[in-house]
């Protein structure tokens, strides 16, 4: 006597393949991913940055990675500070590991403004708000101000975590110019002007003043003025992402820009690199109506950062040594940064450019015509090293000729190996064009900094 087929079977013998009673059927899945027809039109185009998809095989030992911008945390005096992270449990841990407010520990903000009193700002703690590292306050400023199809403006190149939270808001992203002095303001001015004509919404400019990421270079004592009477005339609001600029090599810290605008400009500061990128710590510092709205923004999305990490920052600028701690740190870059500039002098070929940073973490390399950094990466982890292709800096994917390379991290004979290994790639990939007489580089390139430095020291023609 026939039976019927089991409920979970076909009539042919088969599974079925709808979902179980209670289940919404996927729409328009696929093998990989069921709910493909249900993400939000903001989630289509997400994508991993060209750095995080490094990470893993940046990090096998055999290679010299030169991609990552890693603090060289262990530089800290690591004891002293595992003993005050214990005393501070010990103590204070009803409060450390409980919640706490939205805006931050206020001891902590009121160490935050002594911080930024070195970069001439004079503020109060009720005008910061704290965020888990800047990278959350950009997300947070981007969420209250853009709307899908509003304009950013951003240096050309830029951070490549910024462009990220951009695209997530749907945000249109307009680059602006830079040569070794920054952002030109008269490039600044042009495009403003042209967007304006063209009714096009600008929300802010977006900026990295002080030894960028990753260009390297700084925005001119003379242009910071000039940028912000800029914006200032056509009401455009900057934001100031400065997170390495207590770690200059040479003299004081560059004057903020939000030093000399106190309603103009929202500053942005992490203690990812003066302290620990583990503790996510970072802030906002704000007039008071985008505080407030960034306050029950951070409060959407987090509820409240880290109590354990604020405590420990806060008590970190208390009773340790933190100014000298930050001298510290710029000996060890400027000392990292002098092995890369030193051997990419020596031996990089003819052809190739570079800037030389008064700061920071980072050198922006302009290879050879025609080469194309991200067609030679696969070519360069196979000859162990590592770098971050310049088209993760660009919103539209230009920038195929140029690349970043970091120096914070590994030891300086490992920067000097690395550039080796670096400098036999560029001549294996100028020899396979000069042979075949192809264009490698596949993909639009677009102007980095103008007057990058050239091996023999000068002004590269």
């Amino acid at each position: 006597m026939p039976t019927e087929p089991a409920r979970n079977d076909r009539a042919d013998g088969k599974p079925r393949t709808s979902p179980p009673e209670g289940h919404a059927a996927p729409s328009h899945g696929s093998l990989v991913d069921a709910h493909v027809g249900r993400y939000a039109a903001r989630a289509k185009d997400m994508a991993a940055s060209e750095i995080r998809a490094l990470f893993a095989v940046a990090a096998r030992p055999e290679i010299v990675s030169l991609a990552g911008g890693m603090p060289y945390v262990t530089a800290l005096p690591l004891d002293a500070v595992g003993e005050m992270a214990r005393q501070l449990v010990a103590q204070r841990g009803g409060v450390a590991l409980q919640y706490g407010s939205a805006q931050g520990d206020p001891a902590l903000r009121e160490g935050i403004c002594e911080v930024m009193a070195l970069e001439g700002i004079h503020a109060h703690p009720d005008e910061v708000v704290v965020t888990v590292g800047s990278q959350q306050a950009l997300d947070l400023i981007t969420r209250i101000f853009v709307d899908p199809g509003d304009v950013v403006l951003a240096e050309a190149p830029s951070y490549v975590g910024a462009l990220g939270t951009f695209a997530s808001y749907q945000a249109q992203v307009v680059h602006v110019p830079m040569d070794d002095d920054g952002l030109v303001p008269e490039a600044l001015a042009e495009c403003l002007a042209r967007l304006q004509a063209d009714r096009q919404r600008v929300k802010f400019l977006y900026t990295v003043p002080s030894f960028h990421n990753p260009a390297g270079v700084t925005l001119s004592a003379q242009r910071r003025p000039e940028v912000l009477r800029i914006c200032q005339r056509a009401g455009v609001l900057i934001i100031e992402d400065n997170p390495y600029g207590l770690l200059g090599f040479d003299g004081e810290p560059q004057r903020a820009l939000r030093a000399d605008d106190d309603h103009g400009v929202v500053y942005l500061g992490s203690f990812s690199k003066t302290i620990a990128a583990g503790l996510r710590v970072g802030w906002a510092l704000a007039p008071p109506g985008i505080r407030d709205k960034l306050v029950l923004a951070a409060e959407a999305a987090v509820l409240c950062s880290s109590n354990l990490a604020q405590l420990l920052v806060g008590e970190y600028l208390a009773s340790q040594p933190w100014r000298e701690q930050i001298k510290v740190f710029r000996e060890l870059y400027r000392e990292r940064r002098d092995a890369m500039l030193d051997t990419l002098g020596a031996v990089m070929p003819e052809g190739c450019r570079w800037t030389r940073p008064g700061g920071g973490f980072y050198v922006w390399l302009q290879l050879p015509a025609g080469l194309n950094s991200k067609s030679m990466l696969p070519r360069a982890i196979s000859s162990r090293v590592a770098y971050v292709p310049g088209t993760g800096f660009y919103a539209d994917g230009g920038g195929a000729e140029f690349l970043r390379l970091s120096y914070c991290f590994p030891e300086p004979a490992r920067i000097r190996e690395g550039i080796r290994r670096l400098a036999d790639v560029v001549d294996a990939e100028t020899e396979i064009r000069a042979t075949f007489g192809a264009d490698r580089a596949g993909l639009p390139g677009r102007a980095g900094p103008a007057d990058l430095t050239g091996p023999a020291g000068g002004p590269a023609s």
